[in-house]
C-alpha cells in the first residue's frame, strides 16, 4: 500500500503542484516571519550590547540623552580607572537629535529610529564584544571632523572627505563639517534605522555640555578575572549621591526590553497573517483531495475488493499528503529565507534597517516548516480521506462510482448555531467593562466566520442561481451550462470560494478600519486643531527654542504658543489604585506658555483650567485610570526633586497635548525638565493673510529640514500618512493569502476539466465550440469568485463596524463605509476569476473530441 500510495503520488504530480504550491507559500511566510524575527532579535541584542560597558556609571533617575547633564566628573573617572578590579574606564557623552542632511537636502532618519551624537573612543564594550567602532578612515580630531556609520553615510550619499551638513535639535543653526571616518560593526550587527555622528570628546565637552570636563555616563571594564556583578559592587562602593553603577548586562536588558517586547508584538503580527495564509491553503488541499478522491473512487473501491482494509486505504490517502507535506515543508523553507530577506526590505523602506546584519535561523525554523507543513497538509486531507471509508468494495463493479457525501441540511444546522453563537460573542465582546472583552470580540468573530464557511453551500445556492439566470440571459446556453456545473457540486464550489471569502473578508474589515480611522483623525483634528499654524518635528522630536523666536518675528504672526514634553515619574504613594501604586512609573507631563489656555481648546469636565506655578491638568484617560479629579494632588518626582502639583481641571482627551498632564511652563521649568520645543501653535495677526503667513514661516524655516509648518489641513494628511502606509503593508501581506486564492480556483478547474473528459468530449460533439468551452469555463470562475467575493464583502463589512463599534473608547469614532474601495474589490474579483480560468479552460478547449469520448 506504501508503494501504492507513492507510485499514485507520482502519476498526479501535476495535479498536485498547485496544493504543493500553496503549502509553500504558506510555510514561507511563517518561516520568513521566524528568521525575521530572529534576525530583529540578535540585531537589537548586538546593538544594545555595543551601547554598554561591563560596568555603566550613571544617573540615579537614569538619565535622557535628550537632556544631556554632566552627570560624571572626569575626576571620578580616573578614580574608577584605579579600582582593583578594572582595567579601564572611559568618559561617554551620547545625545538624542543631532541628524545628517542627506544630499537631497532631506534629513536621514525617521520616527522610532533617534538621531545619535557623542564621544568617538576605543572603550571595549560589555563581555570585550566589539561594538560601534571605526570601520574606515580616521578618527575626528578638533572642530569641523565628524565620524558618521556607515549605513547612514551611505543612505545620505557622502563618503570619506565630504562636506556634511548637520541639524541640531539644541541649536537652530545648520553646520558643515568634514567627514573624516566611517563607524560600524565589524563584527556583524545594524544601527537599525538610527544614525550616528562622532566627535571628538573635547568638542563633545564644549557643545554638549558648555565645556565641562565631565561626562553624561561613564564605562569601566572589568579586568581578567572580573565578573560584572563583582566590578558594580566596587564602582558602587566610591560612587557619590545622584550616581548609580549598573552591569553592562542588566543595562543593556533594560534598554532593550521595549524594543523586545515590540519585536514580539511584530513577529505575532506577521505570523497572524501567516496563519491566514495557510488556512486558506487548506480550503486548497480539502478540495483538491476530495476531487481526487473522487476521482479515484472506482480505483479505491477496487482496492477494497482485492482485499486492502479501509485503513489501508485511508492511509494511502494521507502518505499522499504527508508526502506533499515534506516537500512543500522543504521548499517554503528554502523560499522562507528569501521571504525574509523580502521583510528585511519591506521594514528598512519603514526605518527599520537591518542591512549589516546576517540572517540568523535557529533550530525552531525548520522545525516549524516541517511540523507546520506536514500538520496542514494531513489535517486538510483528513475528512477527504476518511470519506474513502465509505466506499464499498462492489462498487469497483459499476460503471459510475459516486462518492457519499454528507448532508447539506446539516451543515446549514451547523452554520446557523455557529453565526449565532459568535452574534452572542461579539455582543459580549462589546461590553468594554466586561474583562477580556476583546477575546470574546475574536472569538465572535471566529465563530460567526467559520459558520459562514460551514453554510456556504447553502449560502451559495441563490446566489449562483441569479448568476446562471444574468449567465443564461446574456449567453444563453453557454451560460445556462457554466451555472448548472457551478451547482452540481455546491460543497466544491463553496469550499474554494471560501478560500477567497477569507482573504477579501480580512481586506474588507481593514478597508473600513483604515477609512473609519482616517475620518476620526479628521473629525478629531477639526475640533482641537489649535490656532492657524503648527510648527513641529517631522520627526516627532524636540527641536531648538530659539526656532519659536525666529516664528514670532515673522510678519503677520500674533502670538506664538510653545508646548514642551518630557518625562517624571511617580512619587511612592502617589495616584493609588486597586492594584497598588503608580510608584516609579514614567509620567509624560507637557507644557505650554500659554496666556489663555482657550488657545488649545480644552474642553472641561471638572474644576477650571488654571496653569499657575503648581498647578496641573490632567487628561481624562489618566484621570478615569487612577480616579483623579479637580482639587486631588499628583505627587511626582523630577530632576529638581520631589514636588506637589494640585490638579486645577480634568479635561477631554486632547490629541493635541501630547502627555497625560498639562503644567505651565513655570512648573516645567522649576522641575528642570527638557528645555526643548516639540510644538509651536501659530496664530496669525488680524487681518493677516494665514496662507502668505504659511508660506513666509516656511521661507523663515527652509534651513531646518527636520521642521515643518501646516495648516490643519496640510496637518491632518500628514496624519493619515502612517495609516495609509500601515494599510498598505497589511494589503502586501494579504496578497499571499489571495494569491493562493486564486491557486485554489486555478486547481478546482483543472482538476474539474479532468473529472468532466468525457462529458467536454460529448459537448464538443454536439456542436459546443471551443471558444464556447472556454467561455463556458472562464464562467465557472467568474461565478465562483464572486461567490467568494460578496461573501467576504458582507463578512468584511459587517466585522469593519463592529470593530468600530469596539474601539469607540480609543477616540476612534467615526464610522466609514469605503463603498468604492469595496465595488473595486468586487470588480477585482470577477478579473481574478477570469485570469484564473485561462489555462483550465485553454486545457479544456484543447482536447481532443475522440479521445475525451473514449475516456472512462
Amino acid at each position: 500500500m506504501l508503494r501504492y500510495a507513492l507510485r499514485s503520488l507520482l502519476g498526479r504530480k501535476v495535479r498536485l503542484l498547485m496544493s504543493t504550491l500553496a503549502v509553500v507559500l504558506g510555510v514561507a511566510f511563517v518561516t520568513g516571519t521566524l528568521v525575521f524575527s530572529a534576525t530583529l532579535d540578535r540585531s537589537f541584542s548586538t546593538l544594545f550590547d555595543a551601547t554598554v560597558g561591563d560596568v555603566v556609571v550613571e544617573p540615579v533617575a537614569g538619565g535622557s540623552p535628550r537632556r544631556p547633564e554632566a552627570a560624571v566628573p572626569q575626576s571620578l573617572v580616573e578614580d574608577l580607572a584605579d579600582l582593583p578590579g578594572a582595567a579601564r574606564a572611559d568618559g561617554r557623552i551620547r545625545v538624542i537629535g543631532v541628524y545628517v542632511v542627506g544630499t537631497d537636502g532631506k534629513p536621514v532618519g525617521g520616527f522610532g529610529p533617534p538621531a545619535l551624537a557623542g564621544t568617538t573612543g576605543d572603550a571595549p564594550a560589555a563581555n570585550g564584544t566589539t561594538g560601534l567602532v571605526l570601520v574606515a578612515g580616521r578618527e575626528p580630531r578638533g572642530l569641523g571632523e565628524i565620524v558618521v556609520d556607515d549605513v547612514t553615510a551611505a543612505r545620505a550619499g557622502y563618503e570619506i572627505g565630504d562636506q556634511v551638513p548637520l541639524v541640531s535639535a539644541f541649536d537652530d543653526a545648520t553646520l558643515t563639517a568634514t567627514m573624516v571616518g566611517l563607524y560600524g560593526f565589524p563584527g556583524g550587527g545594524s544601527m537599525n534605522g538610527a544614525s550616528f555622528v562622532g566627535v571628538e570628546p573635547a568638542v563633545a565637552q564644549r557643545f554638549f555640555l558648555d565645556g565641562a570636563d565631565a561626562w553624561t555616563t561613564a564605562w569601566v571594564t572589568a579586568a581578567p578575572g572580573t565578573s560584572q556583578a563583582e566590578l558594580a559592587a566596587q564602582v558602587a562602593a566610591v560612587l557619590p549621591g545622584g550616581l548609580r553603577a549598573v552591569t553592562g548586562d542588566e543595562a543593556a536588558a533594560d534598554a532593550a526590553s521595549t524594543l523586545l517586547r515590540a519585536v514580539s508584538f511584530l513577529t505575532t503580527f506577521l505570523l497572524v497573517f501567516a496563519g491566514i495564509a495557510l488556512v486558506v491553503g487548506a480550503f486548497l488541499i480539502v478540495n483538491t483531495f476530495s476531487i481526487l478522491v473522487a476521482q479515484r473512487s472506482r480505483e479505491l473501491a477496487l482496492l477494497r475488493a482485492l482485499g486492502a482494509s479501509r485503513r489501508q486505504v485511508t492511509g494511502s490517502v494521507l502518505v499522499e499528503a504527508g508526502v506533499m507535506g515534506l516537500v512543500g515543508g522543504t521548499v517554503g523553507l528554502g523560499l522562507g529565507l528569501l521571504t525574509a530577506v523580502a521583510l528585511q526590505a519591506l521594514f528598512a523602506a519603514l526605518g527599520l534597517d537591518l542591512s549589516g546584519q546576517a540572517l540568523v535561523v535557529t533550530w525552531t525554523t525548520p522545525a516549524a516548516a516541517y511540523a507546520v507543513a506536514v500538520l496542514v497538509t494531513m489535517t486538510a486531507a483528513l475528512l477527504p480521506a476518511l470519506r474513502t471509508t465509505r466506499i464499498p468494495p462492489v462498487a469497483a463493479l459499476r460503471d459510475d462510482v459516486a462518492l457519499p457525501e454528507g448532508s447539506l441540511r446539516r451543515r446549514g444546522v451547523l452554520g446557523v448555531v455557529g453565526v449565532a453563537a459568535g452574534a452572542v460573542l461579539i455582543t459580549l465582546g462589546l461590553r468594554p467593562d466586561l474583562p477580556g472583552h476583546w477575546w470574546w470580540l475574536a472569538l465572535g468573530v471566529l465563530a460567526v466566520l467559520l459558520g459562514t464557511t460551514a453554510a456556504a453551500p447553502l449560502l451559495a445556492r441563490p446566489v449562483l442561481r441569479a448568476l446562471g439566470l444574468a449567465y443564461e440571459r446574456a449567453l444563453g446556453t453557454v451560460g445556462r451550462l457554466a451555472a448548472l456545473n457551478t451547482l452540481r457540486q455546491p460543497r466544491r464550489t463553496a469550499g474554494t470560494a471560501s478560500a477567497l471569502m477569507i482573504g477579501l473578508t480580512v481586506a474588507s474589515t481593514l478597508a473600513i478600519v483604515g477609512a473609519s480611522a482616517k475620518a476620526s483623525v479628521d473629525a478629531t483634528i477639526a475640533e482641537t486643531f489649535p490656532g492657524d499654524h503648527l510648527v513641529s518635528s517631522a520627526f516627532g522630536a524636540p527641536f531648538s527654542t530659539s526656532l519659536a523666536d525666529r516664528v514670532a518675528g515673522v510678519d503677520g504672526v500674533g502670538e506664538v504658543v510653545r508646548e514642551r514634553l518630557d518625562r517624571i515619574t511617580w512619587a511612592p504613594g502617589s495616584a493609588s489604585t486597586e492594584e497598588g501604586t503608580a510608584e516609579g512609573e514614567d509620567l509624560p507631563v507637557a507644557a505650554t506658555d500659554a496666556d489663555d489656555a482657550d488657545v488649545l481648546r480644552l474642553t472641561v469636565l471638572d474644576g477650571a483650567v488654571d496653569l499657575a506655578p503648581g498647578l496641573a491638568v490632567v487628561q481624562q484617560a489618566l484621570a478615569d485610570e487612577r480616579g483623579i479629579a479637580a482639587g486631588d494632588t499628583l505627587d511626582v518626582v523630577t530632576p529638581e526633586g520631589p514636588a506637589t502639583w494640585r490638579v486645577s481641571a480634568v479635561v477631554e482627551d486632547n490629541p493635541m497635548i501630547f502627555a497625560d498632564v498639562l503644567v505651565g511652563t513655570g512648573t516645567y521649568d522649576a522641575a528642570g525638565l527638557l528645555q526643548q520645543d516639540w510644538l509651536l501653535v501659530v496664530l496669525v495677526a488680524d487681518g493677516a493673510d494665514p496662507t502668505a503667513v504659511g508660506a513666509a514661516l516656511s521661507e523663515e524655516l527652509a534651513d531646518q529640514p527636520t521642521v515643518t509648518v501646516a495648516d490643519q489641513r496640510a496637518f491632518a494628511a500628514a496624519q493619515r500618512e502612517p495609516i495609509d502606509r500601515i494599510v498598505l503593508i497589511v494589503y502586501a501581506l494579504l496578497a499571499l493569502a489571495l494569491l493562493i486564492a486564486v491557486l485554489g480556483i486555478v486547481n478546482t478547474l483543472a482538476l474539474s476539466v479532468v473529472e468532466r473528459t468525457r462529458e467536454i468530449g460529448m459537448l464538443r460533439a454536439v456542436g459546443l465550440s471551443r471558444a464556447g468551452l472556454r467561455r463556458m469555463v472562464t464562467l465557472e470562475s467568474v461565478a465562483i469568485a464572486v461567490l467568494g467575493a460578496l461573501l467576504g464583502l458582507v463578512l468584511g463589512t459587517v466585522f469593519g463596524v463592529v470593530l468600530m463599534r469596539a474601539l469607540r473608547e480609543e477616540g476612534l469614532e467615526v464610522v466609514a463605509v469605503p463603498v468604492g474601495q469595496l465595488l473595486a474589490f468586487l470588480v477585482a474579483a470577477v478579473v481574478v476569476g477570469v485570469l484564473a480560468a485561462v489555462l483550465p479552460a485553454r486545457r479544456a478547449a484543447r482536447q481532443d473530441v475522440l479521445t475525451a469520448l473514449a475516456s472512462e
